[in-house]
C-alpha cells in the first residue's frame, strides 16, 4: 500500500423523498488516497446521537492534511428525518413499521421509508473493506465497543478502538437487522461504538471518538503509524435478561448504584412510584448478575422499558 496525499470531495446522495417533495439526502465525504482498502464510517442513525457527528467533523480536519493508503467515506449524519426532528428514530408520521434505522439493515428499496433509506445507503457500505458505525448512549453508560462473536477480524478493529470495556453479542441473541449484522452476513467486519452521553456534545466523548476512529485508521495502514496501545480492556457478554419497568411511573434509582458497579442477580435496583398517588409501583430487582454498563437514573418510565443494562464478565 501507498500512503499519498488525500484528495478530499463532498457530494450530496439522495436516499428518498418527502411527501411536499423535498430529498431526503445526505452529505458524504470522501478522502481518497494510494492503493488501500476503503472504510465506511457514519453517525446519527439515532438522531439524538450528536457525538459522532462531532467526532467525523473533527476527524475531517485531520484527513484533510494527512497522507493516505486507500478511501475513507464519512457520512456524519445517516438519518436526517430523526436528527431534525431531534428523535431517536424517524418519526412515526414518516414509519410507525421501522422507526429504528439500526433494525433495517439492508434495507430494502420497496420496503417502508426508513427500510428504503438504509437499502440506499447499503450502496455505499458494501463497497467498503470495513466499517465503523458510531453511536452514543445515555449519560450513566460505560463507553465501548460492541462486536458480534465468531468475527475475528470486527473483534480486533474493537480491540484496538481502544475503549476500556468491549461487549460481545452471541449472534443468536443479536437483533436482526443492525448494521454490523448485516456486514457480518456480507463478510465485512464492522464495529458499532456507543460514546458516551447522548443529547449533548461531550468533549471527552469526542476526543475518544476521534481517538478511536484514528487507532482503527493506522491499524489497517490507511493511516500511517502504529495504534496507540489499548487500555487493559475488560470483556463483556451483553445480559439476554431484561431488567424492565413492569409499571410505568416515576423511577428511583439507589443512590449507591452506578455504571461499572457489579450488580447480583436479585439485588435491589430502585423503586417505580406513582407520581399521583405516591404509591410504590414496583421493587425493581437486577435480573442478571453482571456488570452495569448502562443505567436509568430518576426519571419517568414506561413498562418495558428497560433500567438497567448488566454485562457478565468474559475472562
Amino acid at each position: 500500500m501507498t500512503h499519498e496525499p488525500a484528495t478530499y470531495t463532498t457530494s450530496e446522495r439522495t436516499l428518498g423523498r418527502l411527501p411536499s417533495g423535498a430529498d431526503v439526502a445526505v452529505t458524504v465525504h470522501r478522502y481518497e488516497g494510494g492503493d488501500g482498502p476503503t472504510v465506511y464510517a457514519q453517525a446519527a442513525q439515532h438522531g439524538i446521537e450528536l457525538n459522532g457527528p462531532a467526532t467525523l467533523r473533527r476527524l475531517h480536519e485531520e484527513l484533510l492534511d494527512t497522507e493516505l493508503a486507500g478511501t475513507v467515506v464519512a457520512v456524519p449524519l445517516a438519518n436526517r428525518p430523526a436528527f431534525d426532528h431531534r428523535s431517536y428514530g424517524a418519526p412515526p408520521e414518516f414509519d410507525v413499521v421501522n422507526p429504528n434505522m439500526n433494525r433495517v439493515w439492508p434495507g430494502d428499496d420497496a420496503g417502508t421509508f426508513q427500510e428504503r433509506l438504509a437499502a440506499e445507503l447499503w450502496e455505499l457500505v458494501s463497497a467498503a473493506d470495513a466499517i465503523v458505525d458510531l453511536h452514543t448512549g445515555t449519560a450513566d453508560m460505560l463507553e465501548h465497543v460492541r462486536v458480534t462473536e465468531g468475527d475475528p477480524d470486527a473483534r480486533r478493529l474493537a480491540e484496538v478502538f481502544g475503549t476500556e470495556y468491549l461487549l460481545v453479542d452471541d449472534p443468536e441473541d443479536t437483533p436482526g437487522g443492525k448494521l454490523r449484522t448485516a456486514a457480518a452476513e456480507a463478510d465485512i467486519p464492522a464495529v458499532a461504538v456507543e460514546l458516551e452521553n447522548s443529547r449533548q456534545v461531550s468533549h471527552d466523548a469526542v476526543d475518544a471518538g476521534v481517538r478511536g476512529v484514528r487507532n482503527l485508521l493506522r491499524e489497517l495502514d490507511v493511516l500511517a503509524g502504529s495504534p496507540e496501545p489499548p487500555p487493559e480492556q475488560t470483556v463483556l457478554r451483553d445480559d439476554p435478561e431484561r431488567t424492565a419497568a413492569q409499571a410505568s411511573g416515576l423511577f428511583e434509582l439507589r443512590p449507591d448504584v452506578g455504571v461499572g458497579d457489579p450488580l447480583e442477580a436479585g439485588s435491589e435496583l430502585g423503586t417505580i412510584y406513582c407520581p399521583s398517588s405516591y404509591e410504590r409501583l414496583q421493587t425493581v430487582t437486577v435480573t442478571d448478575s453482571g456488570v452495569a454498563y448502562s443505567l436509568t437514573r430518576e426519571g419517568v418510565v414506561v413498562a418495558g422499558e428497560r433500567l438497567a443494562a448488566v454485562g457478565r464478565r468474559v475472562e
